[in-house]
């Protein structure tokens, strides 16, 4: 009989979060994976690491797609039996996002509401989606660690198509039983494979971790501080960093708990937060390296302080991070960037 193996389409998986993601389920789960990836801000080079684990050479299915060309889409569905569904695939620029907002409308938002009508045509049962902090705006100071149940209150068009897309994915599950979701918003993902394998990689580059690191190679002159006047202990902003394997581990375990449990929405970080100084600080550590550092103004829209309330994922999911430490973080971020 064809297709007795599971499936699981994993969305954007040529990117930093859907690799690891992909790997952790080829070395811990039997699901023959389906991957749509335009390769757009994702590598092909990642997709032919993620080939070479496979040592099957039959547990994973490349479609180059974009998820705008629908009809193609609904082909691979018709191609598999896909059941199951890990959705990354989106546009992730804040900034860009204030300059371009419809791009971000159309890629992120439309673009999943059609996954989501086809996923429920072609009977998912299990929908994971990467969602984001953002969504919560600039929370108030009472409201640090933020839990599920804050008023959402987006500031920016990527936080407004990661809301609206979860509002599509929640009243779709509200009309359709047999289709149930796990919405996981993420705070600040960083870190790379402990083995070196995969990491993070993005052009332009604007995440802090990689930043610093390439400071510390001496690929960048300088690392910037964007201001040192906020009502935090340093002055510099505080944000609670998950190390990438925990984050992807959580995505494993969101398959299992969708399996007895209903539809639910989480919290992704470890409940504490480090300054920008203390990540700049750290990361001086673990490279050995004492690099330039410059106090530059505040950028507008940077809240103070964001930390997740991580008690939900860890009560009812049963999820136990193993990389909860600052300089593994940092030495793995640093030791995947030598390689690049």
């Amino acid at each position: 009989m064809k297709n007795q193996v599971k499936q699981i389409l994993v969305t954007g998986a040529a990117g930093y979060i859907g690799s690891h993601v992909v790997k952790q389920l080829l070395e811990e789960t039997n699901y023959e994976i389906i991957i749509i990836d335009n390769i757009s801000t994702g590598f092909q080079d990642t997709i032919v690491t993620l080939k070479s684990l496979d040592k099957t050479n039959s547990r994973i299915k490349f479609y180059d797609k974009d998820l705008s060309d629908w009809d193609e889409i609904e082909n691979i569905f018709k191609e598999n039996s896909i059941k199951e569904i890990i959705h990354f695939a989106a546009f992730s620029q804040v900034g860009e996002s204030m300059i371009d907002p419809l791009k971000y409308y159309i890629n992120n938002t439309a673009n999943t509401a059609n996954l989501v009508k086809i996923a429920v045509k072609y009977g998912v049962a299990k929908f994971v989606f990467s969602s984001t902090a953002a969504v919560f705006g600039e929370p108030n100071k009472e409201d640090i660690p933020i839990k599920e149940d804050l008023t959402t209150k987006p500031i920016n068009p990527y936080g407004s198509s990661k809301l609206f897309s979860e509002s599509i994915i929640k009243d779709s599950a509200k009309v359709n039983k047999n289709f149930k979701y796990v919405i996981f918003r993420y705070f600040n993902v960083a870190g790379a494979d402990t083995q070196g394998l995969i990491g993070e990689c993005h052009d332009p580059e604007t995440h802090l971790i990689p930043l610093i690191a390439k400071t510390a190679l001496g690929k960048r002159e300088a690392i910037s501080i964007y201001g040192d006047d906020y009502d935090t202990p340093d002055g510099t902003c505080i944000r609670d960093y998950i190390h990438v394997q925990d984050l992807a581990d959580a995505h494993i375990k969101a398959l299992e708990f969708l399996s007895t449990n209903p539809s639910d929405t989480f919290n992704c970080g470890y409940g504490y937060g480090y300054s920008v100084k203390e990540v700049v600080d750290t990361m001086k550590k673990v490279s050995q390296n004492d690099f330039k550092v410059i106090i530059d103004k505040r950028r507008e829209g940077d809240p103070s302080t964001l930390i997740s309330d991580c008690t939900k994922i860890k009560e009812k999911m049963k999820w136990t991070p193993k990389y909860n430490d600052l300089e593994l973080i940092c030495k793995t971020a640093l030791e995947w960037e030598k390689k690049l």
